[in-house]
Parts: structure tokens; C-alpha cells; sequence
């Protein structure tokens, strides 16, 4: 049964990661944690195999996405060459930090912050080309947390790259190309990293490659790219504001999920 989630999973992923350019992974992650504890997966390792699995869909799935986006003319190489190195840096720094951090701590920051994006991008309201782009060495600079935080949480980075870039007046079009493309060099980085961590763990379930679960990332790959595909597509026939107020929503309601089934739990472990 878990196999047919798997391949829905992968369709809605996909679909998201072209039409919004985040990834999948907002998608990904929380689903795969509900599938885990239907499993009995520790959730001492749950949460952590989730996002790492998550990092290793997204890195074949952004591959579909970014095509499209670059027939769509979309690849904007000027703004790429300057903020992939830094996003590379980033994610480096947060795979570091990966098994370190408690993964309901995980859960809970990236619901606020989820939360606060969201909202952002539902209320502001950008004229395109009427902010300037910071100095290059600062895109490079906010490629580095960009990709530090996407690293922790599981994310393709567009949560980040796209309200960042909108903010300073890049056409929300643009901004989904270039998030496509730092989503994969977000998670190809991060998928070396955490594939090649030897575990040892009696927790881990079979078939998993460092903290990559197999079947997972297998039944998501098959659908994603395909619905990745059809859903850059649409995004090149929604109206902008449109698509940016849904985007902001999405990300606005899953911020408050993710709080609010995490705070309880959390505060009371941090009281202890």
C-alpha cells in the first residue's frame, strides 16, 4: 500500500515543484512522516530520513522542471552564475548540522518560517523591476543560507529564492526558473552527503542508502518528473499575481500544520 502513496506522493510533488518551483519537498517531507509512522519507523530517525529522501527526489525530479523552464526562456544564467556557488557553500554548512539538530526542533522552525513567507507573499504587493538587485557578492551571500536552511528542512530552496527574488522586483516567472535550478544544486550536494553517512543505527529500516530511503525515493521519481513537467507548464499560463498569492498561501497553511503539531510536543521536551 505504501508503494501506491509513494507514486501519488510523487504526482503532487512533481505538479508543485513545477508550478511553484519549491522543490516538492513542502510536500514530500510531511507526507513522508505520516507514511513512516504508519510503518513504525523510529521517530528517532524518522524525520531526518525524510528530509534526506526528500533532497534525493528532488535532485532527479528538478531535472524535468528546469527544462521546461528553460524553453519557457525562464533560466535567468545572469542572476544563477552568482547565487549557485553560494547555494552550493550553504548547503555544505547545513548538511553539517544535519544530525545534529532534534528533528521535531526541525519541524516545528520550519513550520515559522513557512508561516511567515507565506504571509509575506500573500499581503505584498512587488512592481516588477521597480526594486534594484543587492550587489552580486550579496546574491552569493544569500545563496549560502538559502542553502543552509533548505539542507535542514528538505526543501528545493524555492520557498526562499522565489519571495527573495520577488521582493526585489524580479518577475515572479524568473524567480521559479532560477528556485528550479538552485533546487537542484541544493539537493544534489545535500544527496552525496547524506547518502554516503554510514549509520550503524539499529533504528533504520532496510533498504536505505545512508539516510535515503529507497522505495520512497524510487515510487516518487517514477511520477514527479512527468507532473513536473505539466506543472511548469501551467505556471507559465497563471496570472502572476495569482500565482503568487496561491503560492503564499500554500506555504502560509502548511507553516501553521507544521506549528501547530509541533509546539506542544516541543515545549514540553525543552521544559524537561
Amino acid at each position: 500500500m505504501e508503494y501506491f502513496i509513494y507514486l501519488a506522493l510523487g504526482s503532487i510533488a512533481g505538479l508543485v515543484s513545477g508550478l511553484f518551483g519549491v522543490g516538492g519537498g513542502t510536500v514530500i517531507v510531511p507526507i513522508l512522516l505520516l507514511s513512516f509512522a504508519a510503518q513504525d519507523i523510529s521517530s528517532s530517525v524518522a524525520t531526518h530520513l525524510a528530509i534526506a529522501t526528500s533532497l534525493a527526489c528532488i535532485a532527479v525530479s528538478s531535472v524535468s522542471s528546469i527544462f521546461t523552464h528553460y524553453q519557457k526562456g525562464a533560466i535567468d544564467l545572469g542572476l544563477i552564475k552568482f547565487f549557485v556557488p553560494g547555494i552550493i557553500v550553504g548547503t555544505l554548512l547545513g548538511t553539517s548540522f544535519f544530525i545534529a539538530i532534534e528533528g521535531m526542533l526541525l519541524q516545528f522552525l520550519l513550520g515559522a518560517f513557512l508561516t511567515i513567507i507565506g504571509l509575506q507573499m500573500v499581503i505584498y504587493r512587488s512592481v516588477t523591476g521597480a526594486a534594484t538587485l543587492p550587489y552580486k557578492g550579496w546574491l552569493a551571500t544569500l545563496g549560502v543560507a538559502v542553502g543552509g536552511m533548505s539542507a535542514l528542512f528538505g526543501v528545493g530552496g524555492g520557498m526562499f529564492t522565489t519571495p527573495l527574488l520577488t521582493y526585489f522586483g524580479v518577475q515572479i516567472h524568473r524567480a521559479i526558473g532560477v528556485a528550479a535550478v538552485g533546487g537542484f544544486f541544493i539537493a544534489l550536494t545535500a544527496s552525496v552527503i547524506n547518502g554516503s553517512r554510514d549509520l550503524g543505527s539499529s533504528a533504520m529500516p532496510d533498504m536505505v542508502i545512508g539516510y535515503i530511503f529507497i522505495p520512497a525515493w524510487i515510487g516518487i521519481i517514477i511520477t514527479s518528473m512527468p507532473f513536473a513537467r505539466l506543472g511548469a507548464k501551467l505556471a507559465h499560463r497563471a496570472n502572476e499575481q495569482q500565482l503568487k498569492q496561491v503560492f503564499g498561501g500554500f506555504l502560509f497553511l502548511l507553516g501553521i500544520w507544521f506549528v501547530w503539531r509541533n509546539a506542544g510536543s516541543y515545549l514540553i521536551l525543552a521544559a524537561n
